[in-house]
């Protein structure tokens, strides 16, 4: 399998569960769909990013970095800000971001295997 496929499919998966993760909160429940919808795309991006680049680069830390990145800058653009209101969702949205993207950018550099090089 390759190393962009492995991100997608884990990335889709953990994406999963961080959207169902969400029924724990019980004044979001109306907006699980849409929650459960963002959240594996966010997967699905992290994860094909942190492939691709495991693809072009062997590199451990770089794929780490590039997950964590990834994940957390698509995770704080569908968070809402910080407010004075005692509704803070703004961790609970960045945290499991940043630990989805962590978590696949270190599965792409590990499993799966490259596409072997083209004849020109």
């Amino acid at each position: 399998m390759s190393k962009p496929l492995i991100g997608l499919l884990l990335g889709a998966f953990l994406g999963l569960l961080d959207g169902i993760s969400s029924f724990f909160y019980p004044d979001v429940r109306a907006q699980m769909m849409l929650i459960i919808t963002f959240s594996t795309i966010k997967g699905l991006i992290t994860g094909l990013i942190a492939g691709i680049v495991a693809r072009k680069w062997n590199s451990l830390p770089l794929g780490i970095a590039t997950g964590l990145i990834v994940g957390l800058f698509l995770a704080y653009l569908v968070s809402p800000p910080p407010d004075s209101s005692g509704s803070n969702y703004y961790a609970e949205i960045m945290l499991p971001g940043s630990i989805l993207g962590v978590i696949v950018g270190f599965a792409t550099q590990r499993l799966g295997k490259n596409s072997p090089a083209k004849a020109q």
